[in-house]
């Protein structure tokens, strides 16, 4: 399959790092007169996946580092939310920034089940503990993803801010960050102020929306905004692969939304496409617009928006081509062979990150000259590590599955020892050095990647931290959704990609029909309900859908 052509933004990973607006940059001698204020910066964001057969407990939000306050918290993410925020709101003079101790994330990152109520109240309540301690606030943050599944919480973001509220009080202002993939509605700003969330999929726009969140607080905590809200809920459910923003149509409502921000001075469009691999009662998509003071353009705004999308309903769901893994693997070794590598195999459903169905195919098919990155097998990380695992060393083991059906069985290598490493950097926090990570070359020059936990990878210069070059390979196997066309196809490193996924209809596949969702009503929602209507009177003018549940405050 040939990549479609761009119609995005060129340099988008550069966004975040353009000048400030000039009402960031006031000088100093201005700023020296206003009132001291101080903000409370937060911390607690999950993507739960809770069709996972395991929990996600306390001790997995507790490692080195995690969680932080203080500056170790204000630093956490230099390129993400929290580092836009932090940069920005320095640049005002009396502007003090209080980090609140806060869970960094999981260790299991994205491959994670159900959060227990007791790590959700363990962490919440030493938030709220350390908050309480450090006396007034003018205003608060919050750094959330909005995907977060808590047992016996229905909405966890919103409760988070519920009782962040209760602390801060009704005089204070607050505004969270959030995940396009977050499962929002009108809840969360029943208690917040403000809310930014990413428009890009891949992720490229984190820090600019922290940026956002610290300027709009700001000028909400000195009068200069006064914000108002409308939320809209267009029945519309679809699984995460298929919702790339680089090309039509998922393309046209971020551009939409970023046209309705340019033309209208002060408002800001929020655009969920929501996460339908969390049972939730509020998953699927969403959208919220804040204006300055203008409720009636904000529910404008918002209604024009979900009419857009119910009318572009069919093509949401069906533009993207997914492959079962063998055909895929089939049709890649095709275009290898009339020289269109390099390329990539998507494994997108793979939600352990142990999954080895596209390694067997690779083997079965002889595929040559491709990088398996990677198989997640944390038994197998341990049993090397006794070993005293060297470069050059032998290898014959048997590597992934067993964790769960959708993982499939394990599968035998045999192979030489390629690199021993201590692992890619994940999530701004640098490869720890307990960690290992281990390489093994295999077939006509395969070399696949056992990792101890689930990796996206999303740039192939992150082989080179585990010294591996990968401009010496044709095809790259990986496990990941959409981000993988930051690094792969939005650069032009690659030539082609796949998407792939089991035949069966596990968890994290498109078959969204195979989940047994509890909370959610996945029958009221668009495609699993085909008879629904949108009654659109107008141009952009919504009169009535299923789920128009969105407020206007």
């Amino acid at each position: 399959m040939k990549i479609p052509r761009r119609q995005a933004l060129v340099g988008l990973g550069t966004a975040a790092m353009l000048p400030l607006t000039a009402g960031a940059q006031t000088s100093s001698k201005a700023n020296a007169n206003v009132r001291p204020i101080r903000i409370a910066v937060m911390h607690f964001a999950h993507e739960t996946v809770t069709f996972l057969p395991y929990d996600t407990t306390t001790d997995d939000f507790i490692y080195e580092g995690s969680p932080a306050r203080g500056e170790a918290l204000l630093g956490s993410q230099p390129t993400g939310y929290i580092g836009g925020f932090v940069t920005v709101a320095r640049e005002y003079a009396n502007v003090e920034l209080v980090g609140i101790e806060s869970p960094l994330g999981s260790k299991k990152g994205s491959g994670s089940g159900w959060i227990t109520k007791d790590a959700f109240d363990h962490f919440l309540n030493k938030m709220i503990e350390d908050l309480k301690a450090q006396g007034h606030f003018d205003g608060a943050y919050l750094s959330l993803h909005g995907a977060m599944g808590v047992r016996d919480v229905a909405k966890p973001e919103a409760e988070i801010a519920r009782r962040v509220r209760e602390v801060i009080g009704p005089k204070a202002f607050m505004v969270g960050t959030f995940d396009p993939h977050g499962n929002e509605d009108a809840e969360f700003l029943r208690y917040s102020n403000l809310a930014f969330t990413i428009k890009y999929y891949p992720h490229y726009d984190g820090y600019l929306q922290g940026e956002r969140a610290a300027r709009t607080l700001i000028r909400c905590i000195r009068g200069q905004y006064k914000p108002v809200s409308a939320t809209r809920k267009p029945p519309i459910l679809t699984p995460s692969v298929l919702q790339w923003t680089g090309v039509s149509p998922w393309m046209d409502l971020v551009q939409r939304a970023l046209t309705w921000e340019a033309r209208e001075p002060d408002v800001y469009v929020n655009f969920y496409y929501g996460f339908a691999f969390a049972d939730a009662v509020d998953a699927g998509m969403c959208f919220q617009v804040m204006a300055n003071g203008n409720p009636e353009l904000a529910a404008h705004i918002a209604d024009d928006m979900a009419g857009t999308a119910w009318r572009m309903r069919a093509d949401l769901l069906y533009h993207t081509k997914v492959y079962h893994h063998a055909e895929g693997v089939r049709v890649a070794k095709e275009a290898m062979q009339k020289g269109q590598g390099p390329l990539v195999l998507a494994d997108h459903s793979d939600r352990t990150g142990a999954a080895t169905w596209l390694l067997q195919q690779i083997i079965d098919q002889k595929l040559s000259n491709t990088l398996i990155g990677t198989i997640a097998d944390e038994d197998a990380i341990n049993t090397l590590r006794k070993k005293g695992v060297k470069v050059g060393d032998p290898f014959d083991m048997e590597i992934g599955g067993r964790i769960d059906v959708s993982a499939g069985k394990p599968v035998r290598v045999k192979g030489t020892v390629n690199t021993v490493s201590g692992g890619v950097n994940r999530g701004g926090r640098g490869a720890a050095n307990s960690q290992l990570w281990v390489s093994v070359q295999f077939g006509d020059g395969n070399v696949v990647i056992i990792s101890p936990y689930l990796v996206q990878i999303v740039e192939p210069r992150s082989f080179l931290q585990l010294g591996i070059d990968p401009d010496k390979f044709k095809a790259f196997a990986i496990k990941s959704r959409v981000h993988f066309h930051r690094g792969f196809t939005d650069s032009g490193y690659c030539k082609a990609f796949f998407i792939v996924e089991p035949d069966q209809p596990f968890v994290g596949t498109v078959r969204l029909e195979a989940l047994d969702y509890k909370h959610l009503p996945r029958g009221k929602f668009y495609p699993y309900d085909q008879a629904l209507t949108f009654a659109v009177k107008g141009p952009g003018k919504l009169t009535d859908y299923p789920g128009r549940d969105g407020t206007t405050e």
